[in-house]
This record gives C-alpha cells, sequence and structure tokens, in this order.
C-alpha cells in the first residue's frame, strides 16, 4: 500500500482540483443566469416559455451527460495504473455514446408543443418554448461532446483549461444576447429565438477550444485520429456504469423539472419566480458539484492505487468543505432574499411585485434544502469514484420521486400550500437521498473495499 496523504495535503489536493471546477460549473451555470436574466428584461411570458423549455432541455442534456461523467472516474482510475491506452479507449467511447443518445433525443424537443400541452401547460407559453428548443436542440451535440472532454480533462488533473474555455463562452453569451435577443447593432430583434441561437453559438465555441487543447496538450492519447472505429468493449464499460449515473440525474433533475409542471399548473407569475428563485439555489449548487467532481478523481485514484486510507480520508475532507459552504449558502438566502430576485425582473415590469413576493418565499424553503443538497452530491460523488452507480440510481429514484415528488403534490395543492408546499417537497427528497447515499458510502461499500485492499 503507498503512502496516504495528510488531511492537509487532501484539503489542498481538494482545492487545486475543485476550484477551477467550481468556477467552471459557476461560469457554465451563468450562461443560462444570463439568459434568464436577459429575458426576464425583454419578456415575462418569453421567460416563462424559456423556463418551460429549459426544464426539457436540461432532462435530456443531463440524462445523456451520464456518458460524459462516467469518463471521469474510469480516466482517474486508469491514470492511477498508467494505462494511457485504457483512458483513450473509455474517452473515445463517452464521444460515441453521447452523439448517439443525442440522436435519439432530438426528436422530443423539435416536436415539444404537443408535449407541453399534454401536461397542462399554457398554450402560448408552450408556443413560445417550442420556439426555443427548435432552434436550441442541435446544441444538444456539442453539450454532450464538452461534457465528455471537461471530464476528461478534469480527471487528468487539466481543470485550468476548464475554467478559461467556460469564461470565453459566457462573455460571447452575454455580447450574443445583447445582440440577438434585444436586436442590436443591427440585428433583428430575435427575442427567445436569439437566446437560443446564442447558447449554441458558446456551446460550438466550448467544443472547439477543449478539442484544440487536447490535440495539443495531450497528443499521448490521441483522441481523435480514427474515432469512427468502434470499441465495443469500451463501449458497454463506459454504457454500464454512464447510464445508471444519467438516470440518477434525471431523478433529481427529473423532480426539479416536475416541480417547474407544478408551478406551471398555479400560474405563469409562480412559474416565473420558481425558474428565478431555482437559478439562485442552482447557483450555489455549483460549488457543491465542483467539490464533488473533484472527490470523484480523489477517490477514483485512491481506489486505483488500492489505498483505503487515502480514500477516506479525502473523502471526510471533502464532506467538510461541502457543509461548510452551506452554511454560507443559507445565510445568503436569508439574508438578501430580496436583492436576488429583484435581478431578475425589469424594474418597470407591472408583475415585479407579485414575481417578488412568491420568488422570496421560495427562497426561504431553499435555504433550508442547502445542506441536503450538497451531501447527496458528494456522496455521489464518493460512490462513482469506486464506480459504484447502479444502487445510488435506485437510491435516487426512490427518494426524489415516491417520496420527493409526493410530498410537493401534497403540501403544494392537498394541503394548499401553494409554491413554497412544492418546494417543501423537494426538501424531503434531497433529505432522504442525503441520508442514504452517505450510508451506502461509508458502510457497506467502505467495508467491502477494505476486505479486497
Amino acid at each position: 500500500m503507498t503512502q496516504s496523504k495528510s488531511i492537509r495535503s487532501h484539503a489542498v489536493t481538494m482545492l487545486v482540483l475543485g476550484l477551477p471546477l467550481i468556477g467552471s460549473n459557476i461560469a457554465q451555470f451563468s450562461l443560462q443566469v444570463t439568459d434568464t436574466l436577459m429575458m426576464g428584461w425583454y419578456d415575462v411570458e418569453g421567460l416563462a416559455g424559456m423556463v418551460l423549455a429549459g426544464s426539457l432541455f436540461f432532462v435530456l442534456f443531463i440524462v445523456g451527460g451520464g456518458f460524459g461523467i462516467a469518463v471521469m472516474p474510469l480516466v482517474a482510475t486508469y491514470s492511477a495504473d498508467g494505462n494511457e491506452r485504457q483512458i483513450r479507449r473509455v474517452t473515445r467511447m463517452g464521444m460515441w455514446l453521447s452523439v448517439l443518445y443525442g440522436m435519439l433525443s432530438l426528436p422530443l424537443m423539435l416536436w415539444s408543443e404537443p408535449l407541453f400541452l399534454l401536461i397542462g401547460q399554457d398554450p402560448q407559453i408552450s408556443a413560445l418554448a417550442q420556439q426555443y428548443l427548435t432552434i436550441a436542440a442541435w446544441g444538444l451535440f456539442p453539450s454532450l461532446l464538452v461534457m465528455v472532454l471537461k471530464n476528461y480533462l478534469a480527471a487528468l488533473e487539466h481543470t485550468q483549461i476548464v475554467l478559461w474555455s467556460t469564461i470565453a463562452a459566457v462573455l460571447l453569451n452575454i455580447l450574443a444576447n445583447w445582440v440577438l435577443i434585444f436586436g442590436n447593432l443591427g440585428f433583428p430583434e430575435l427575442g427567445i429565438r436569439g437566446a437560443a441561437i446564442a447558447s449554441i453559438v458558446n456551446q460550438l465555441l466550448t467544443l472547439v477550444i477543449l478539442v484544440v487543447y487536447a490535440r495539443r496538450y495531450l497528443p499521448e492519447h490521441d483522441l481523435f485520429q480514427r474515432i469512427w472505429r468502434p470499441d465495443w468493449e469500451a463501449f458497454f464499460r463506459v454504457f454500464r456504469i454512464g447510464t445508471p449515473i444519467g438516470l440518477t440525474y434525471l431523478a433529481e433533475s427529473g423532480l426539479f423539472s416536475a416541480s417547474a409542471v407544478l408551478m406551471g399548473w398555479l400560474g405563469t407569475i409562480p412559474l416565473a419566480a420558481h425558474g428565478i428563485a431555482l437559478q439562485l439555489a442552482a447557483l450555489t449548487f455549483m460549488v457543491h458539484l465542483g467539490l464533488s467532481s473533484a472527490a470523484t478523481v480523489v477517490v477514483g485514484k485512491a481506489y486505483g492505487r488500492r489505498n483505503l486510507t487515502e480514500l477516506r480520508r479525502g473523502s471526510a475532507v471533502a464532506t467538510g468543505m461541502s457543509v461548510a459552504f452551506s452554511f454560507f449558502g443559507v445565510a445568503l438566502f436569508l439574508t438578501f432574499p430580496e436583492f436576488l430576485i429583484s435581478l431578475f425582473i425589469d424594474p418597470t415590469d407591472p408583475d415585479k411585485p407579485a414575481i417578488l413576493a412568491a420568488g422570496v418565499a421560495l427562497l426561504m424553503v431553499a435555504a433550508v434544502f442547502q445542506l441536503f443538497d450538497g451531501l447527496q452530491a458528494m456522496g455521489l460523488g464518493f460512490l462513482r469514484g469506486v464506480h459504484d452507480t447502479k444502487v445510488p440510481m435506485i437510491i435516487a429514484a426512490i427518494s426524489y420521486w415516491p417520496i420527493g415528488m409526493s410530498a410537493s403534490y401534497l403540501l403544494g395543492f392537498t394541503f394548499g400550500w401553494g409554491g413554497p408546499g412544492v418546494w417543501a417537497g423537494l426538501v424531503f427528497g434531497l433529505f432522504t437521498a442525503a441520508v442514504l447515499l452517505m450510508w451506502r458510502f461509508w458502510g457497506p461499500v467502505t467495508r467491502r473495499l477494505a476486505e479486497r485492499m
């Protein structure tokens, strides 16, 4: 067994890996925030349509993104063994799976309006959502390929390029939205369609940057030479790990997307407030997600080296960091709710007081689930690091749907709590997932690894 790192060394490693990934996640998420912010200034109905469309796009993206996420623990483990051939094989097949999945998902977005109407959404909002997705759907392909390359690079500790490529995309997104949504610099005023075009431009820019970087700085992996040739063993290896990851995120993201449907039943203003509050809650979650990704790399490398002490110590440090930030998120939402919500609303909008009141109430509930949201993310990251993805998928499905979704409906509609009740149900789902995932990692999984190592 190799010598284990100290707690301080693990903390430094987590920061070196985690900070660029956190920054990248925040920058990536700010693309959505920018769209929401600028569309909110342009038109409240357009904002509601984009929230609805974005919910479907995100669900499809996060399921397909499971193949890209699966690349991270595999590459981390193989890099600890020095097996560069396996690194190349699983990364290539991660790209294969991403493209194939994108082709299967495309029709759901191109003909989404009947689906929105079927689940009871407002016809005008459904039409706007369809306008957005008719264009934005094509961005699913570069988005999924970017997911593969980001996880490949992060597992090899090339995290700076992940951060800077995303920042470049954010800056372009602000300019493209300003030009295309509002019709500046001689361009036509495209509204919600302009936001969709801007998103595709940014996704393509990020993909080009990462491809160029990988070819230049990691030529030994030769990722793109003869990429058209199938490698079925690696294909199914990534598929077996990635499919449960994608379905796990479907369970969680689907819960939040379904909550958007419930909020849509309450009306346009509650749905718009939900979209704003959810953006803010998800922004703080990007920190936990970055720490979770860094923890996956740390745990994956320790797993590859068969060093149980390093695996446990790194996981404990990562958990402590996540809990510490959770308290910061709670303080932020409880102290400045009006200010945060008002950032997303046009000051002259006649609906501003109603949206502000609804959004503030939702942020109060969001403050409660900060801790549980972070802990469930860390539990998933630890388990991915040891290639354990099937049971976490089952845990997530049970926690978020029979528990979380049922509680959201009961509290929001049966008990008449409205929007805050829908969000209170989310707390029950996140709490259950956090407890069960942490128990699995620190209990049966760690004991089983101790026997093997």
